[in-house]
C-alpha cells in the first residue's frame, strides 16, 4: 500500500482527520453499538449491528429468512450460558459486549500486519511511522499540499502512541495499539482525546474554546445561508451548560465534561430493550421460542430488506 493511501486510511482509522470531525463525533461517549439511529418504527439495523457485531450482521443481511432463523437459533443456545432453555440479561449484556469487543479486535487484526513490519508480535513506533508517512519523512513533506497539516498529524501520532504504550519503550503490544487505534475505550488515553479535542476546535490557540469556535466546530453557514434551529439550541447548551464557570470559554476541564461525559452502557440498555420487545410472558427472561418469533429484531435477511420490516407481520414471511 503506498504511505499516501495507507495515511489516508490510517487518518479515517485513528481519528487523526485533516477536517474537522462532526459535531456528533465529539462526545466519546463509551463506544455505541451501531451507526445507525435506534428507531424500532424504521427498522432494526441498530438492533442487528447490537446483537451481531456489524460485519456479521452484513453476512445476515445475505441470507435467506429460513437460515438467518436457523442461524439465530444456533446462537441462542450460544447465549443460554447456564443451558436452562432461557436468556436472561446477564447473559444477553455479556453477549452483547463479548461482540462490540470482537469488532475492536477484528479491527485491530485487520491493520496489524501493515504495522509489525519485522514480524515480532510487537509495533515499534518507528515502524508506525515509516509504514504511515514513509517517504514524506525524508522530503519533509515537501510534496504534500499540506506540509503544516501532515507534520502536526505525525507529532500528533507520536504523542498518542506515548501515551497508549505504557512500559514507555516505545514499542506497542496488542492492547498498547488497540489503545492507541482506539484511546476512547481506554481510561488512560482520555486526556489525549481531550487535548485532541482542544487542538481541533481552538483555532487562536489561546487555550480555550470561545462560543464561535465552538459553533464553527459544527457549522459554517453558506453565503445567505442562515441558522438552523440547532444552532440556536447549541449556543444555548454553551452558556448554560458547557461553560461551568460562565466565563465565556471552555477549559480543558469542560471540554473533559462535554465529551467524555458519565458513562453509558449500550450493551446493557440494548439488552434491557431486546428483553422487553420480546418477553412476551414478562418472566424476564426470553426462551428461544420467544426470541424465534421476534427473529428479525435479532438478525436481518434478503426477505427483511436489511432487517427493515416495518409492518413487523412476520407471518407473511
Amino acid at each position: 500500500m503506498q504511505p499516501l493511501l495507507l495515511l489516508a486510511t490510517l487518518t479515517v482509522l485513528v481519528g487523526v482527520t485533516l477536517t474537522v470531525p462532526a459535531k456528533e463525533k465529539r462526545v466519546h461517549h463509551q463506544r455505541d453499538l451501531s451507526d445507525h439511529a435506534h428507531d424500532d418504527s424504521d427498522g432494526y439495523k441498530y438492533d442487528h449491528e447490537a446483537f451481531l457485531g456489524k460485519e456479521e450482521a452484513k453476512t445476515f443481511d445475505q441470507l435467506s429468512p429460513e437460515e438467518s432463523k436457523d442461524r439465530l437459533g444456533k446462537i441462542v443456545s450460544r447465549i443460554d450460558g447456564d443451558k436452562d432453555g432461557f436468556v436472561s440479561h446477564v447473559e444477553l449484556h455479556n453477549w452483547i459486549k463479548h461482540r462490540q469487543r470482537k469488532y475492536i479486535e477484528e479491527n485491530v487484526d485487520k491493520h496489524w500486519k501493515e504495522y509489525d513490519q519485522n514480524k515480532d508480535g510487537k509495533i515499534a513506533w518507528e515502524e508506525y511511522k515509516n509504514t504511515t508517512y514513509g517517504y514524506y519523512l525524508g522530503e519533509e513533506f515537501d510534496d504534500v499540499d499540506d506540509k503544516t497539516s501532515y507534520k502536526s498529524m505525525l507529532k500528533r501520532d507520536e504523542r498518542r502512541f506515548k501515551v497508549a504504550d505504557r512500559d514507555g519503550d516505545l514499542i506497542a503490544t496488542r492492547e498498547e495499539f488497540t489503545a492507541f487505534l482506539h484511546p476512547e475505550d481506554y481510561d488512560h488515553m482520555k486526556d489525549v482525546i481531550v487535548q485532541e479535542t482542544m487542538e481541533d476546535i481552538d483555532k487562536n490557540g489561546d487555550g480555550k474554546i470561545g462560543l464561535e469556535e465552538y459553533i464553527g466546530d459544527m457549522f459554517t453557514p453558506d453565503d445567505g445561508e442562515s441558522e438552523p434551529d440547532w444552532v440556536l439550541t447549541e449556543k444555548t447548551h454553551f452558556t448554560e451548560i458547557r461553560d461551568m464557570n460562565k466565563d465565556g470559554f471552555l477549559d480543558a476541564g469542560e471540554v473533559a465534561q462535554w465529551i467524555l461525559p458519565g458513562e453509558i452502557d449500550h450493551a446493557d440498555n440494548e439488552a434491557k430493550h431486546l428483553i422487553l420487545e420480546t418477553d412476551t410472558d414478562k418472566d424476564e427472561k426470553i426462551s428461544k421460542k420467544e426470541i424465534l418469533a421476534n427473529w428479525n429484531m435479532f438478525v436481518g435477511s434478503q426477505a427483511t430488506n436489511y432487517g427493515e420490516d416495518l409492518t413487523r407481520r412476520h407471518d407473511e414471511l
